[in-house]
């Protein structure tokens, strides 16, 4: 899709290089905006820059944050006891929308991924692993995706934590293999949680 002007052709092609934005759908969006009052698209572009120059990530957690501490690492009505490792913040969020969780959690920032280049040192398992001797867990919960890349991570954190006196249970695979933990329901999640099992080694 090409237009007669570089404007447009570098505001579509700035918008579609969003997650699940087409060519066709950034289109839409950039004459939206071009409808739009020069506030109004003013007002939409400092919400964002506002985003990069004030959001940092919880020192603890890794969740997003406008402080050193996230708002739950911060709850003291949270348990420190219990600690649920996710893969990313869309994650996170899922899980809280259940309601079924009253612990901490901490954010990886992602799964082992040796196709992408990615890592157990692109992530935050040695950061997790010293919180936990800190603070004294007494359980994580492992709820990464069902997948080869979050089974593989799975199993790393449980040989990392080997030694480790805490106890690692994984959610209910009542969640279909391949499933995103952000697209899975309410409902269905917080059963997964509910329904968690010792974490074995069957890799």
């Amino acid at each position: 899709m090409d237009f007669k002007s570089k404007l447009l052709n570098n505001a579509v092609d700035q918008m579609s290089s969003l997650p699940g934005i087409g060519k066709r759908s950034a289109l839409r969006l950039v004459l939206h905006l071009l409808d739009q009052s020069e506030k109004e698209v003013k007002d939409f572009t400092e919400s964002f820059e506002n985003l990069k120059e004030h959001l940092n990530f919880c020192e603890k957690c890794f969740h997003i944050t406008e402080k050193n501490l996230c708002e739950i690492c911060s709850n003291t009505s949270r348990s420190d006891e219990l600690i649920c490792v996710v893969q990313d913040v869309r994650d996170l969020l899922a899980i809280e929308s259940t309601q079924q969780f009253y612990g901490k959690y901490h954010v990886l920032g992602g799964v082992i991924s040796p196709m992408d280049g990615i890592g157990p040192n692109d992530l935050k398992i040695n950061q997790l692993k010293e919180r936990i001797i800190k603070e004294k867990t007494q359980e994580i919960i492992l709820a990464l995706p069902a997948t080869m890349e979050g089974d593989t991570t799975n199993f790393y954190i449980y040989r990392k934590l080997h030694e480790v006196d805490v106890n690692i249970t994984l959610i209910s695979r009542g969640i279909g293999v391949g499933n995103q933990l952000e697209y899975i329901d309410e409902l269905t999640l917080g059963k997964s949680l509910l329904d968690r099992s010792v974490y074995k080694n069957n890799i």
